[in-house]
C-alpha cells in the first residue's frame, strides 16, 4: 500500500550542482510579463488605497507640484536672469521628470518588501511586483504631464516634430524603473540599511542634476554633464520637448546606462532570485 502512495506521489528532483538559475530567472520574467494586465490592476488598486478618503487623490500631487513649479518659477528667472517664458518650460519639464523619477528610484527600494504577505503566500512571479512599481509611479506621474502642457500654452511654447524623440525617452525610463525595481528592490530586502542610502542619494542628486538651473551655466564643465545618469536620462525627454532634441552624447549615455542597469538587475536576479522568500 505504502508503495503504491508512494508511486503515485510527485517526484520531486532539486540538483544542487545544477540550479538551473538562468532558466527559472527567464521563466519568472516571461510570466511576469504576461501577466501585466494584474501588476496593472495591483497597482491601481495601491494609489486607491494610498488615496482613499482624499477628494482629488492624485491630483493632490498636481496641485502641490504647479506650486511649486510657479513659485521656483519666479524666484529662479530672477536669480539667473532669464526670461520667464524661456524658463518656465524648461523648468515644467525638469520637475515633473524628475520627480517621476525620484519617486521611482525610492519606491524600488521596497518593491519586493512592501508584497512580503503575496510572496510568502502565493507563487507569483517577482516580475510581476516589479511592474507593479513601475506602473504605480508612471500612473501617478501621469497626472502631472497636462502641466507641461499647460505651461507650453501659457509661455507660447510650441515644440517641432523632433518632440516624438520624447517617446523613446519615456521608454528608456521606464525600462530603467522596472530593472530598477527588480535590483533595487532585492538589494535593499537583504540590505534593509541601503533604502535610507538610496533617499539621501536621490536627495544629492537633486541638487547636482540641471533641474533648478540650466547646464549652460556650467560653461566648459557642461562636456561632463553626461557622467550624471540622471542628467542624461532626463534629457531624453526634456530635449526633445524644450531643447529641438536634445545633444547626442546625452542619448549615448542614456542608452548606455540603460544597458548597465538592465545587466546589473538581471545578473543579481539570477544569481539570488532563490533567495528572496527568504530575504523578506
Amino acid at each position: 500500500m505504502l508503495d503504491q502512495t508512494a508511486a503515485t506521489m510527485p517526484a520531486y528532483h532539486v540538483d544542487a550542482a545544477d540550479p538551473q538559475r538562468l532558466r527559472k530567472a527567464i521563466e519568472d520574467v516571461r510570466l511576469g510579463t504576461s501577466r501585466w494586465r494584474l501588476a496593472l490592476t495591483l497597482a491601481w488598486l495601491d494609489i486607491r488605497n494610498r488615496y482613499r478618503g482624499s477628494v482629488l487623490g492624485p491630483f493632490w500631487l498636481t496641485l502641490s507640484t504647479g506650486v511649486m513649479l510657479a513659485g521656483l518659477g519666479l524666484l529662479y528667472a530672477r536669480l539667473f536672469d532669464l526670461p520667464l517664458r524661456e524658463y518656465l518650460p524648461h523648468l515644467a519639464v525638469s520637475l515633473v521628470i524628475w520627480n517621476a523619477i525620484s519617486q521611482m528610484v525610492n519606491d524600488s527600494t521596497t518593491s519586493l518588501t512592501s508584497s512580503e504577505a503575496i510572496i510568502r503566500q502565493l507563487p507569483l512571479p517577482y516580475t510581476v511586483h516589479a511592474l507593479r512599481c513601475a506602473m504605480r509611479n508612471g500612473i501617478i506621474a501621469a497626472h502631472n504631464l497636462p502641466l507641461i502642457l499647460l505651461v507650453f500654452l501659457l509661455c507660447g511654447h510650441l515644440p517641432g516634430p523632433e518632440a516624438l524623440l520624447a517617446i523613446p525617452g519615456f521608454i528608456l525610463i521606464a525600462i530603467n524603473a522596472v530593472a530598477a525595481a527588480l535590483f533595487l528592490g532585492m538589494l535593499c530586502a537583504r540590505f534593509r540599511d541601503i533604502a535610507p542610502i538610496v533617499g539621501s542619494i536621490m536627495q544629492l542628486a537633486f541638487f547636482l542634476t540641471p533641474i533648478l538651473w540650466k547646464p549652460k551655466l556650467l560653461g566648459g564643465w557642461e562636456v561632463w554633464m553626461p557622467l550624471n545618469p540622471f542628467y542624461a536620462l532626463l534629457e531624453t525627454v526634456r530635449g526633445p520637448l524644450v531643447e529641438g532634441g536634445g545633444p547626442p552624447l546625452a542619448w549615448l549615455a542614456a542608452i548606455l546606462y540603460t544597458l548597465a542597469t538592465v545587466t546589473m538587475a538581471a545578473a543579481f536576479f539570477v544569481r539570488f532570485r532563490s533567495r528572496v522568500a527568504f530575504w523578506v
